[in-house]
């Protein structure tokens, strides 16, 4: 039997997930009302449920838009998603009711954002790659893992004096970002949903900020899921490249997770072939391909709704060129639809 979830089984399906081995941060409940709330997006997460059990789950979202196209995606405003689910008739029926939604809603496409291939009959984008390693219960060693080049960034910015600290708000982290994501052409999301995301997770969020002599420099939100941390959101102001404060923001992630225990540390989603794919290279992770697999419903092809796109070139250039605060109070009208 499929089901829709309700916040009287917020408990149950999270329960699941948390035992569920293939499951992520980004199936807890908490993004139903992290996205409702932050968004106003329609949420439809599904589960399917045996004598009473729940045996598999599906966070499905749906993003209707003028200006990027009406999709049902698993999980918008996430990287990781798709079904997860005990045994191949749960995984079946929830399928299956995933894409009688889809019909029903209309929508262009429904998009599953696997780690692994899972249908191969669905076309997928062979565009993005996340980034993910073991770490060690030692420190130094975890130091000395890093490749000489990347560790010697780090060594400047503990040289020039930077330090980090825990913030108990999100200001700082939406300054830094917002700076970060402008000078990308890329509209930055609003402080409220930061600030959503904080209040919902609670103590599996964190803001990890970068100073030097009390002054900002970079600021990072970080996820922690099981045994593992997962920087999400960061940026960095202007003297960021000069005192190397990325390098040592990352850092500092990695050698505070390892004191609380974290085993794996997940550097995300990156765009093959970008900035941000180099950097995390250059830190001795491996590239791991990401499968966001599509079943088509009104659309003959995928969407294609990213930077590299050579059709959005002229807006991204001209978003660089905006005033900071102007592009912190028209961004989150339009990124609240870049799920």
């Amino acid at each position: 039997m499929i089901k829709r979830l309700d916040t009287a089984a917020f408990p149950r399906w999270d329960n699941f997930v948390q035992s569920h081995p293939e499951a992520t941060f980004f199936h807890l409940s908490g993004w139903k009302t992290v996205i409702e709330k932050a968004f106003r997006h329609r949420c439809y997460f599904l589960y399917s449920e045996q004598d009473g059990e729940i045996t598999g789950v599906l966070p499905l979202v749906h993003v209707n838009s003028l200006l990027f196209g009406n999709n049902l995606s698993s999980t918008a405003f996430c990287v990781y998603g798709g079904i997860v689910a005990n045994d191949a008739d749960s995984y079946a029926a929830l399928d299956a009711e995933a894409c009688r939604l889809a019909a029903e809603l209309q929508v262009d496409s429904l998009e599953m954002r696997n780690r692994q291939r899972q249908n191969s009959e669905r076309p997928f984008k062979e565009l993005y790659v996340t980034f993910r390693k073991q770490l060690d219960s030692d420190v130094e060693k975890n130091f000395l893992a890093i490749p000489r080049k990347q560790r010697a960034m780090v060594r400047k910015g503990i040289d020039a004096g930077l330090t980090s600290t825990i913030d108990s708000g999100v200001g700082r982290l939406h300054q830094a970002y917002s700076e970060s994501v402008r000078n990308l052409g890329t509209p930055v999301f609003s402080k409220n949903y930061f600030q959503t995301l904080k209040d919902v997770f609670k103590d599996q969020c964190e803001v990890l900020s970068v100073e030097h002599n009390g002054q900002l420099i970079a600021s990072v939100m970080n996820f922690y899921f099981r045994d593992e941390v997962l920087p999400y959101y960061g940026g960095g102001t202007d003297l960021a490249r000069e005192l190397k404060g990325n390098d040592f923001m990352y850092w500092e992630v990695m050698r505070r997770a390892v004191e609380k225990g974290v085993k794996v540390f997940d550097y995300g989603r990156s765009k093959i072939g970008t900035g941000s794919y180099s950097f995390k290279k250059n830190w001795g992770f491996t590239p791991e391909p990401l499968f966001y697999e599509f079943h088509l419903v009104k659309a003959t092809a995928m969407p294609d709704i990213n930077p590299l796109n050579p059709k959005y070139q002229l807006f991204i250039a001209a978003w660089k060129r905006l005033p900071l605060p102007i592009s912190q109070f028209i961004g989150p009208f339009l990124s609240k639809d870049l799920g």
